[in-house]
Parts: structure tokens; C-alpha cells; sequence
């Protein structure tokens, strides 16, 4: 079973609840019952955090906000994994604080397929973290490239770093040193790749800082908006575009899909002890379906359990006393 936070999500709870209804997968909302409505599946929890609070404070401060209930559940046993549409920084916080980070991972990313046609390109960090060490690049190397391959099929997942040029020296000091310590390691790791790189068939995963994985993807996501009002509107231009799109009207469509951020469903916090999955804030009934079915994937493919494995495979977990240490500033 899911747990589903419905509050802070833009189109409202009843949408959340709607979406989660409709995945063909267990869940149990948390939200107003005014909204999400009555019955075993709903659990009535008003009390929401916003874009407004800060998040570690907030989670802290309010126990019974809808999605702190929710994480709550998943560490109980009661739930397989959380999904929400509410703040992304909130649902960290929240996962932290109850389904805790993975023994021997930095900091937990958060990773988001692109709405790009064809072959599909995850991103991570895409807003968790602003500033990064090597080490955290490293690692999420790791986790993206298990991702992709326990929960996509994908084989020997192409990575790379995200800089400003394809050279090994080019780059903030951390990426450079993240690129020397991915050469040659167990991933099929191909090295630098620029911005025009990140729709590009060639690479699976690609790696960056919170910051500029946010960017990035907000750019992304602009973009395809951009591209499909531009054939939409050039398609009813005059009557012989017009029929010349309502023979594409199919394919049209299937492209409309697959650059729409409702498909991709949402992005996974990796590095976690359990599955957190962050909806878009815009998403539909069908956007939040698909986030839920992107969770209960993640749980029956033993997301978590395989990705600790290839970190701890690769040599790239940090030490009992290095975790103690960060441990201590985290505080």
C-alpha cells in the first residue's frame, strides 16, 4: 500500500485523491476529508505544509501534517512507500527524519526522468541539494545507473557529469575530481556532457548539483511546453496544416505524452532507507497515478535494497566514522 499525501499539491487534494484512486494501486490518502472523501483508504489530515515554511522546521513542528503522517506510516510497516505533490524540500525532511537516510550515503537525491521523447534520461540531484562535494556526485552515479537498470531494464546505463565542456578538467574542483574518480570505475561512465547533452539518446543518467539539476529541468520542462503550443498552433494555422495534423493527429499526440511531465509521473528520492516519490506540483489526476504506480514499481523491483548493494560493490559508501561525523552537522 502507498501512502498518498494529497495536501499542497497545485490542483488540489481532491485531484490527489482522485489520482491515487484511480493508479490500480493500493492506497491510503492522507488530507481534508472534505476533499479526499470518506472510507479505509482515507485518513483525515488538514493540516499541510506549504512552499512557504521551511521544511525541516515544519516537518518538526507539525507531526500531524498530512505528509509527515505519511512517512510516518511507510517507517511503521504500513505503508510500502510515500508519494506527494506537496514541497519537494518537505518531503525530504520528511523521509529523513522518518525513513532515514541509507547506512553509509551523503545525501539522498532527488532523481526525475526528463519529458523527453524516446529513450528515457534521468537527472538527479534535480533540487535537493545546492552544494555538493565529489563524493555526493559519486554516489549518485551509483544510485541513478542502479535506478535505471532495477526499475527500467535499462543494460550498463550510460552516465555522465554534467559541466560546461566534454573535458575531463573542465568544470566546478568537485565535478573534476568526480570525473577522476568515475574513470574506470564499474560504471559504463562516459564523462563530461554539456547542457545540449541532456535530451540525447547517447546518455541514460546525468549527474549535477541540486541547483543546476533544477534548472536544467525547469529549462526541460519549458521547453517542451514551448515546442508543443509551437505545432499545436502551427497545425491550425490554415486548412492545409490543419489536415495535414489530423493525419498526425496520432503521433502528434504520442509525442504530447511523452514530453508531458503527468507521464513521467515524479522523481525518487534515492539514498533513502524506503521509497519517496515526489509528484509533480502541477500534475493531474493522471500525473499523481503514475507517480503511484512509479512507487509501487520502485518497491517490487527492490529499488533501495540494490542500490546499497552497488554502492557497497563499488567501495563508494562512506565510513562508520565519516557518517558520524556529517551526522553531527546535519544537526
Amino acid at each position: 500500500m502507498i501512502a498518498l499525501d494529497a495536501n499542497g499539491a497545485d490542483r488540489g487534494a481532491a485531484t490527489v485523491a482522485e489520482g491515487g484512486r484511480s493508479s490500480g494501486v493500493p492506497v491510503r490518502i492522507f488530507g481534508p476529508a472534505a476533499e479526499i472523501g470518506a472510507g479505509a483508504d482515507a485518513v483525515d489530515a488538514p493540516v499541510a505544509i506549504t512552499n512557504e515554511d521551511e521544511p525541516a522546521r515544519a516537518v518538526r513542528a507539525r507531526p500531524d501534517a498530512s505528509l509527515v503522517q505519511a512517512a510516518k506510516a511507510v517507517a511503521a510497516g504500513d505503508c510500502s512507500a510515500v508519494v506527494s505533490a506537496g514541497p519537494t524540500g518537505a518531503l525530504m525532511a520528511a523521509s529523513l527524519f522518518h525513513l532515514k537516510r541509507m547506512k553509509g550515503v551523503h545525501r539522498p537525491a532527488a532523481a526525475v526522468l526528463l519529458p523527453v521523447p524516446g529513450r528515457p534520461t534521468l537527472l538527479l540531484d534535480s533540487g535537493a541539494n545546492v552544494d555538493v562535494r565529489s563524493e555526493y556526485l559519486v554516489q549518485w552515479a551509483y544510485m541513478g545507473a542502479m535506478y535505471m537498470e532495477s526499475v527500467y531494464g535499462v543494460e550498463r546505463p550510460r552516465v555522465g557529469l554534467l559541466s560546461n565542456g566534454s573535458e575531463a578538467k573542465k568544470g566546478t574542483p568537485e565535478v573534476v575530481e568526480a570525473n577522476e574518480r568515475l574513470t574506470g570505475g564499474q560504471l559504463n561512465f562516459v564523462g563530461n556532457v554539456e547542457g545540449g547533452d541532456i535530451a540525447s539518446p547517447e546518455i541514460d543518467v546525468v549527474v549535477t548539483d541540486g541547483f543546476t539539476g533544477n534548472v536544467a529541468l525547469k529549462a526541460v520542462e519549458g521547453t517542451a511546453k514551448v515546442v508543443t503550443g509551437a505545432l499545436r498552433d502551427a497545425v491550425k494555422s490554415n486548412p492545409a496544416t490543419l489536415v495535414g495534423g489530423l493525419l498526425l493527429a496520432r503521433r502528434l499526440g504520442r509525442m504530447r505524452r511523452e514530453l508531458s511531465q503527468d507521464e513521467v509521473g515524479g522523481g525518487i528520492m534515492l539514498g533513502l532507507r524506503g521509497v519517496a516519490v515526489a509528484a509533480h506540483g502541477d500534475a493531474t489526476a493522471v500525473g499523481i497515478a503514475n507517480a503511484v504506480r512509479l512507487a509501487q514499481r520502485a518497491v517490487d523491483e527492490r529499488t533501495v535494497e540494490r542500490t546499497e548493494q552497488a554502492l557497497r560493490a563499488a567501495g563508494v559508501l562512506r565510513s562508520s566514522e565519516a557518517a558520524v561525523s556529517v551526522a553531527s552537522r546535519d544537526d
